[in-house]
């Protein structure tokens, strides 16, 4: 009834071995699912960031306030 063949010990050790491989495989696809969720994440936090622009009263150009320069006008607010 319960009689080991050859064929039923080939057929075990090949279903043992697809249910290994398979779950090696998932656990590499997570990980490189993982590995690129945060890649994305950093490349997200290190994008630059919108900033609002601010006219120039006296050549009404629009500027960075971080990085406005005069624009050689006596009334440029800006400095040198």
């Amino acid at each position: 009834m319960f009689a080991f063949s050859f064929g039923k010990i080939l057929l075990l050790a090949a279903v043992i071995a697809a249910v290994w491989f398979g779950y090696r495989w998932w656990q590499r696809v997570q990980k490189v699912t993982r590995d690129e969720g945060a890649t994305l994440a950093r490349e997200r936090a290190r994008a630059p960031t919108g900033e609002d622009m601010v006219k120039c009263p006296a050549c009404e150009t629009y500027l960075s306030p971080k990085a406005a320069r005069a624009c050689g006008r006596v009334e440029c607010p800006y400095p040198g």
